[in-house]
């Protein structure tokens, strides 16, 4: 009999895209998806090190299977990820029965190395410095049949002092354009509708090829796409992001008006110790520019409160670009110090007793702003792409749920709706606003069968089992969602 899988991902968005291609590689190589509630006969941990305490919630999961793993010897754990790429041999230190562990460049290792272990009854442990293979070369296996990730580029070119990233994804590189494209044609033809261009500095794009306007000239080229309805990206740094990216978002028919770029901070003493290379200033001036291109935009954000030295005029600067920039959202974190990162060791740690304090004030004005925003949307119509399971109140309240072109998210009432699929367009008008989502109580009033739709009914009629794939933090957007970049870079 085949043996089963399980995927086990946490952190950001590039790694449930790269549990995307674990789940390919191990499908091509004859695992089927291990049943849910079954124990699968290879669990991959796929991990992050942006997290406090990633490490401990490793070591964790990997002590719940020990006592299975010795009831059992043929049962394989593998850990990959930007912990395995930090840690290496400590894992095989701390937890001798994992058998496998592989970093974030060699991940289209992972069925060989699977069968080495179990050939020569040891561990093994495969940690490359670069890439040798791009990744979206690898067989994938996608989580959603209407929407999906394609990587644009890899790695990052900043040296941020919280962030622990470029150190383990290495330096930035590019895809040409060409295969980036042919990637999409080939979605589009498979039924996919909606896509988001991945990259850890996105907007950085064509730096290694050097063309400034790559990334916008590759927006405009989506635009070319027939059956292509909805084109998103993640995430952008404000020092990167040009007038001719504005631009290409607001020209091109189908790139949403939606932005994520990550604020972090609003004081310019404290971007500076980030080596963010931006100030307050530039970053409220791109907003602006945004708004006056696209009116409707959403924008959404990334912030860390406590990072070293700050005090409470620093706080309250942040404070104050976020009630300028009137954000429909924000990814708030209290600073916890990476090992690894210059800010680890950095003197004026904050006291935990003060960032706590300050971020619940935070989530209070953010909460607050994203509220308002969206009560301006209550009578309004919107258009929404039909998601599968977002909500997780649906089924009480007999809602669906979807995405707007802005990429809030919507309960809907489905009266009027009959036999909707995911991947399928509504349209209904909001009724109710609530900060981090909105509510339509009135009957659909249109449907349109997509050819995303029809994709996800041959999947979901074909006799295959689940994925498999478990995403270990909350997450927006779609595929049933897309995270935005977690605040590192």
């Amino acid at each position: 009999m085949s043996r089963t899988y399980e995927v086990r991902t946490y952190g950001c968005q590039m790694n449930v895209h790269d549990s995307e291609r674990l789940t390919g590689l191990l499908e091509e190589a004859g695992y089927v998806a291990s049943p849910a509630g079954d124990q699968a006969d290879v669990v991959v941990f796929n991990t992050c090190a942006v997290r406090e305490n990633a490490d401990n919630k490793l070591y964790g999961n990997l002590s719940h299977l020990a006592p299975i793993k010795a009831a059992n010897p043929d049962i394989q754990i593998a850990v990959g990820g930007c912990l395995a790429q930090k840690d290496r041999s400590t894992i095989t230190e701390k937890a001798p029965y994992v058998d496998v562990v592989f970093g974030t460049h060699n991940i289209g290792s992972l069925p060989a190395l699977l069968d080495r272990a179990r050939s020569q009854q040891e561990a093994q442990v495969e940690i490359l410095e670069s890439l040798s293979v791009f990744p979206s070369t690898l067989p994938t296996k996608r989580d959603s049949a209407y929407a999906a990730w394609v990587s644009i580029s890899v790695g990052c070119n900043n040296t941020c002092t919280f962030c622990i990233v470029p150190s383990l994804r290495g330096k930035e590189k590019d895809r040409r354009p060409g295969e980036i494209l042919a990637e999409v044609e080939a979605l589009v033809a498979e039924g996919v509708t909606e896509i988001t261009l991945l990259g850890q500095n996105v907007n950085a794009y064509g730096v290694e090829f050097g063309d400034r306007q790559a990334f916008s000239k590759l927006l405009r080229a989506c635009g070319e796409i027939e059956g292509l309805e909805r084109v998103r990206f993640t995430s952008p740094h404000p020092a990167e992001f040009t007038d001719d990216v504005i631009e290409a978002m607001a020209q091109t028919r189908n790139v949403m008006h939606q932005l994520h770029m990550p604020l972090q901070s609003g004081s310019d003493r404290v971007l500076k110790a980030m080596r963010r290379s931006y100030r307050s200033s530039k970053f409220l001036g791109i907003i602006e520019r945004v708004r006056a291109a696209m009116p409707d935009a959403a924008i959404t954000t990334d912030i860390i409160v406590g990072f070293p030295g700050e005090t409470e005029k620093d706080f309250l600067e942040t404070l104050r670009v976020v009630r300028a920039a009137r954000f429909s959202g924000a990814f708030t974190f209290q600073y916890s110090p990476r090992p690894g990162t210059p800010a680890a060791t950095m003197e004026e740690q904050v006291p935990p007793d003060v960032v706590r304090e300050r971020y619940l004030r935070l989530v209070e004005v953010v909460n607050e702003i994203a509220w308002e925003e969206n009560q301006r949307l209550v009578g309004r119509p919107v258009e929404l792409m039909v998601a599968e399971g977002e909500g997780r109140k649906d089924a009480s309240t007999h809602r669906l749920s979807g995405r707007g072109p802005d990429n809030r998210l919507v309960h809907f009432d489905p009266t009027g709706a009959d036999g909707v699929r995911p991947g399928d367009m509504v349209t209904t008008v909001v009724t109710h606003a609530a900060p981090h989502h909105l509510v339509a109580d009135e009957p659909v009033l249109a449907v349109r069968r997509t050819r995303a739709g029809d994709a996800w009914e041959r999947r979901t009629s074909a006799p295959v089992a689940p994925a498999g794939v478990g995403l270990g933090m909350p997450t927006v957007g779609v595929p049933a969602p897309l995270p935005p970049a977690i605040a590192c870079g």
